[in-house]
């Protein structure tokens, strides 16, 4: 099997640790099936499905029945490798997935991954669900995976508080008092959820003065951060001050995101300072 990298939308890069090298120096064979595996950890993500929660709410779980990998060349210590993947084909309970790993324009390996979808509790196989086969070939179409919506409370309130719940109470500990507030009743609250339906990024835009809009309770699901979530999310927060006719953004980010929001435009303002037991710092950022 020789694929060309055209024939893939995915790509998860690396680069070659000694740890991974024999005494040529080149790549253990074996390493190659974990570069694959942590790739398709990656290739989950980029559906907007955090693998736990979807598997569970799907019913099933995925199990490889067959790997198969053809050498072409070998990797070295320090080269930077491109992992590709797709989904080739999915039958009644099966999905196979190809994959090649490219150093710069050489193709080093190809494989063939063959998943079963099963029950967990007996890993007896089970028809692949529709919308887990709809969320796939969409992907490989190109189609959109994430449901993107503004709103008031009213509309997005449950699905807004099952997000913060997970992120600032059960991930970072923060007092449920302190979550939520009266503010949300008249905020514009904008919140992006995955093609099964679970809130997985959202935020919230109040009008702290005139012309001066506060971009707050922003969250994004623990696995599926790195990607563009935030910055959809943010965008569509700050694209709402712009509509509602704001000259200034200002927002309380957690110290951990400050090169989040300086890759975004938004600039320091006054000291480091606490709250809800974290340390932040105020941003703004002129429309």
């Amino acid at each position: 099997m020789s694929l060309p990298r055209s024939n893939f939308r995915f790509s998860h890069r690396l680069r070659v640790r000694w740890v991974e090298v024999d005494m040529q120096k080149i790549v253990f064979n074996a390493h190659y099936l974990m570069y694959f595996d942590t790739a398709m950890g990656d290739y989950w993500r980029a559906l907007a499905l955090p693998y736990e929660a979807a598997m569970e709410q799907l019913g099933g779980d995925m199990y490889v029945k067959k790997a198969s990998v053809e050498y072409h060349a070998s990797a070295r210590y320090d080269d930077q490798l491109e992992v590709c993947l797709r989904c080739a084909r999915i039958g009644t309970s099966s999905l196979v997935f190809e994959g090649a790993i490219f150093c710069a324009d050489a193709l080093l390996v190809t494989c063939e991954l063959i998943y079963v979808f099963a029950n967990p509790a007996t890993q007896m196989s089970q028809p692949v669900p529709d919308v887990l086969r709809g969320i796939l070939e969409g992907y490989e179409a190109g189609a959109p995976l994430i449901d993107l919506q503004a709103g008031d409370w009213q509309a997005l309130g449950a699905a807004s508080s099952a997000l913060r719940t997970a992120v600032f109470v059960q991930e970072q500990g923060i007092d449920p008092q302190l979550v939520w507030d009266a503010a949300d009743a008249g905020a514009v609250h904008v919140l992006a959820c995955n093609l099964l339906g679970q809130p997985i990024a959202g935020g919230r835009l109040l009008q702290q003065a005139p012309g001066v809009g506060r971009i707050g309770r922003m969250a994004v699901n623990r696995v599926l951060r790195g990607g563009r979530l935030g910055t959809t999310v943010l965008q569509a927060l700050v694209e709402a001050a712009r509509e509602q006719g704001d000259q200034l953004v200002v927002l309380h980010a957690q110290h951990s995101a400050v090169g989040f929001y300086s890759r975004h435009g938004f600039v320091p303002r006054g000291e480091v300072f606490m709250e809800a037991g974290i340390a932040h710092q105020e941003m703004v950022l002129a429309l």
